[in-house]
C-alpha cells in the first residue's frame, strides 16, 4: 500500500490531463460533427475554424464539445476508447471473432495477441544475437588492445545511423540473397541491442581494481583464470543492467524492422491504423508494445535477482 498509492495518484493525475488534452486536440472535428447536427458554432464558416488555434475554438464553444472524448478517428484518443479497442482486438476478436482462436483454432490476424506474439519472436531472437555478440566483442576489447582501438569506434559510429533508414536498406539486401521472414527483423532488433551490452560489459569486465588484478598475478593466476574467477563476476551487475536496456531497443527494432516489412507485428498494426486514420488501433499497438517492454524489463530485473543472491552479491 505504501508504494501502490503514489502509483494511482500519477495514473489517475495522467488520465486527468489526458482527457484535458483530448478536447483541444479534437475540437475542429468535434465542431465539424456538432455543425452537421444543427448546433450553432462560432465561427461558423469552416475556413475561418480551420485558420483558428485549437484553444480559441475550445473556449469560443465550450457548450458544443460533448463529443470530445468519443470522436470517431480522433486526432487523440480518449483512454477509454483506447481500453475498449484492447478489448476488442484481444479477447473479443479470439473468443467471438470468426478467424478467432475459439472458432478457428489458431489466433487470429486482426488480434494483437497475434501480432504481439510475432513482435516477442522477432524481439526474442534479436535480443539473442544482439546480446551475445555484444559480450563477444567485449570480452575481445577488454583483451585485445588492436579490437578496443579498432571495433569500438565503429560500434559506437554505427549508432549514429537512423535505424529507420537503415531497416529497408537491411530488409531489401537479405531479401535479394533470398533471406526474409523473421531474420530481417530479429537482425535490425539485434543491432540496437548489441551497443548497450557491449559498452555495459566493457565496463564491467574492467570493472576489478588494480590490487584485485595484482593480487591473482601473485598467484601466478593466468589470464584465463583471472576472466572466469574475476572479471566475469565482476561484469554480471553490469551485463544484467546493459541487458535490460538492451531488451527494450531490442523491442524497437523489431517494430521498426515490422514497418517495411508489413507481414505482421505490433509495426505492421500501427502502419495499418495510419493509412486509414484509425488512432485507436495506433494507441492499443503502443499500449501492448509498452506492456510487452515492461514484461521483458521485469523478466531480466527478476533473473538479475536471483543470479546475484546466488553469488551472494544481495541477501
Amino acid at each position: 500500500m505504501k508504494h501502490l498509492l503514489p502509483v494511482l495518484t500519477v495514473v489517475i493525475a495522467l488520465l486527468a490531463v489526458w482527457y484535458i488534452a483530448c478536447i483541444p486536440m479534437n475540437v475542429k472535428e468535434v465542431l465539424t460533427t456538432a455543425e452537421r447536427a444543427g448546433v450553432p458554432i462560432d465561427p461558423p464558416s469552416a475556413a475561418e475554424r480551420r485558420d483558428m488555434g485549437h484553444l480559441a475554438l475550445v473556449l469560443r464553444n465550450t457548450d458544443a464539445l460533448g463529443g470530445s472524448w468519443s470522436q470517431d478517428r480522433a486526432r487523440l484518443p480518449s483512454p477509454h476508447q483506447i481500453t475498449a479497442e484492447l478489448w476488442k482486438s484481444t479477447w473479443e476478436e479470439e473468443v467471438n471473432g470468426r478467424r478467432g482462436i475459439v472458432r478457428s483454432g489458431s489466433l487470429s490476424n486482426r488480434s494483437l495477441i497475434y501480432h504481439g506474439w510475432i513482435t516477442l519472436s522477432d524481439t526474442f531472437v534479436g535480443f539473442l544475437i544482439g546480446a551475445g555478440l555484444g559480450v563477444l566483442l567485449a570480452v575481445g576489447i577488454v583483451h585485445s588492445r588492436v579490437m578496443d582501438m579498432s571495433v569500438m569506434p565503429w560500434a559506437i559510429i554505427s549508432q549514429t545511423i537512423p535505424i529507420v533508414a537503415l531497416a529497408p536498406m537491411i530488409i531489401v539486401v537479405l531479401y535479394s540473397v533470398g533471406i526474409n521472414g523473421l531474420i530481417p527483423k530479429a537482425i535490425i532488433s539485434a543491432y540496437l541491442s548489441f551497443f548497450p551490452v557491449v559498452v555495459g560489459m566493457v565496463k564491467g569486465l574492467r570493472a576489478p581494481d588494480h590490487m584485485q588484478l595484482d593480487l591473482l598475478k601473485t598467484y601466478n593466476a593466468t589470464k584465463s583464470q583471472t576472466f572466469w574467477k574475476l572479471r566475469l563476476p565482476s561484469s554480471v551487475p553490469y551485463l544484467f543492467t546493459s541487458l535490460k536496456i538492451g531488451i527494450a531497443a531490442s523491442l524497437v527494432g523489431a517494430i521498426v524492422g515490422e514497418l517495411p516489412v508489413q507481414r505482421g507485428g505490433l509495426g505492421a498494426r500501427m502502419l495499418g491504423g495510419s493509412y486509414y486514420g484509425q488512432t485507436e488501433q495506433i494507441w492499443a499497438a503502443l499500449f501492448v508494445a509498452a506492456g510487452m517492454a515492461a514484461l521483458l524489463v521485469w523478466l531480466i530485473g527478476w533473473l538479475e535477482k536471483r543470479t546475484l543472491t546466488r553469488m551472494g552479491m544481495l541477501t
